[in-house]
């Protein structure tokens, strides 16, 4: 029997578990271990989803905690199952693993890929906030207008109760609402809804997997940071950043991603420089020289409100994108700009409760407030920020209608994006194989 802790960020951790650990009769997982994610650290992996061979769960525990774990469980094997970081961080704790005695394991697609019984369009990337979100709900209206039915599996964020979590079906706002959502859900989940498709999310894909494809012509898998599918792909789209050029070669799995992609999307080249787009270009024919690469451009909108010229302005940004997606900033900052800010409030001086250990975490956020959310007293720690910044407007560049909820009295001006294909070929020419095989 190997005793195994599978290290995670409440994902791929519970994925890998379920799909490859959990009826294996030669493996006892005794803990799994969390990061990234603020607050998921102390909870329990429940024996309704662990099984019978697990009768009382089993512990989730900090990352933290690993040296301790593998002492006091003799452990054999680290299994690592989280995403979007360096590739020298795997390693370091692969010599943490090491250190303690155990071997490192990575489980990869064949061992953990579903099989869907109707076609897979899989959307992942090189790092967060590549524009996956944007890229997903493109291929979900070319599918719509094909007269298809497609339906939208995203990766997991399973950060509440995770039995009332297991199967996740959205197709209203107020279905989103209903799940008391954090902010990272919101963001992943309202914009497609509006979109008109139908979204399911959780923490068992094979039951997700069996409910949605009952429903969909085509499945599309939204990624999670820049993790490989969990269902096995008929055609897999990969985005890729000129604005962090040369990261879809440092970070796993994104470069395992760029590797694997049928095609890969070019995002942001109307913002990016021409060097960091022909670097970008060179990774790509160097790691997959066979893929076809879609080039685009996610223009930011600015709904109406007060002018900025003039004013104080806060701007928030996307959670993730900014924390471990290591940009310092994102759509919003851009919007401000094109619409005259000059004057930015740097909220950090300002930060409000768990917003200081944020920045503390990630010194690489610029002057912008992140978008954390995972609780209420994290939406309430956003609002006294801005409320003691003296900011005039706030601009939210999430994907979400930010104000709504927050307790603050300065009006938000809400940024939008959309993906728009630059030349040829477009998302449609590469889907067509897919609007075919779907039509039979």
């Amino acid at each position: 029997m190997r005793r195994v802790v599978v290290a995670g960020a409440a994902g791929r951790d519970f994925h890998d578990f379920q799909v490859v650990l959990r009826d294996d009769p030669d493996v006892e997982v005794v803990a799994f271990t969390a990061t990234q994610i603020p607050g998921i650290d102390d909870r329990r992996f429940p024996a309704s989803l662990a099984g019978p061979r697990y009768p009382t769960g089993i512990p989730i525990r900090p990352e933290a905690e690993l040296e301790a774990l593998l002492a006091e469980h003799e452990v054999d094997e680290v299994v690592f199952a989280y995403s979007d970081v360096p590739h020298e961080h795997v390693m370091h704790l692969a010599s943490r693993a090491l250190a303690g005695g155990a071997d490192l394991r990575i489980i990869g697609p064949r061992a953990s890929q579903l099989i869907s019984p109707v076609p897979v369009v899989a959307v992942t990337a090189v790092r967060t906030g590549c524009g996956k979100s944007q890229t997903t709900r493109r291929i979900g209206q070319l599918l719509l207008d094909a007269g298809l039915h497609p339906v939208l599996v995203r990766h997991p964020m399973p950060y509440g109760d995770l039995e009332a979590m297991r199967v996740q079906r959205f197709a209203t706002l107020a279905d989103i609402d209903a799940s008391d959502p954090t902010i990272e859900e919101r963001e992943e989940y309202e914009a497609p809804v509006r979109a008109g498709l139908t979204l399911y999310a959780g923490v068992d894909y094979a039951a997700i997997l069996a409910q949605a494809a009952a429903e969909a012509d085509v499945l599309i898998w939204d990624g999670g940071n820049n993790d490989l599918p969990f269902f096995r792909p008929d055609l897999h789209l990969v985005v890729a950043d000129p604005l962090r050029p040369g990261h879809e070669r440092r970070y796993h799995p994104g470069e395992a991603n760029l590797r694997r992609a049928d095609v890969v999307v070019l995002n942001k080249v109307d913002v990016a420089s021409p060097e960091a787009i022909e670097e970008v270009l060179a990774s790509i024919a160097e790691l997959n020289p066979q893929a076809p690469v879609v080039q685009a451009a996610s223009p930011v909108t600015l709904e109406p409100g007060p002018s900025l010229v003039g004013r104080r302005v806060l701007v928030v940004e996307d959670g993730p994108t900014i924390t471990h997606g290591g940009m310092p900033f994102g759509a919003g900052t851009t919007a401000a700009r094109q619409a005259g800010a000059t004057d930015i409030v740097d909220p950090r001086a300002h930060a409000a409760g768990s917003l200081r250990a944020t920045y503390a975490a990630y010194p690489g956020i610029g002057p912008v407030l992140p978008a954390m959310g995972y609780s209420a007293a994290q939406i309430a720690d956003l609002s006294a920020t801005i409320r003691d910044s003296g900011c005039e407007v706030v601009i939210a560049g999430t994907p979400i209608d930010l104000g709504r909820l927050l307790d603050v009295e300065v009006p938000v001006r809400r940024v939008t994006y959309d993906l728009e294909e630059r030349g040829e070929p477009t998302l449609a020419q590469v889907l067509e194989p897919i609007l075919a095989d779907a039509r039979r």
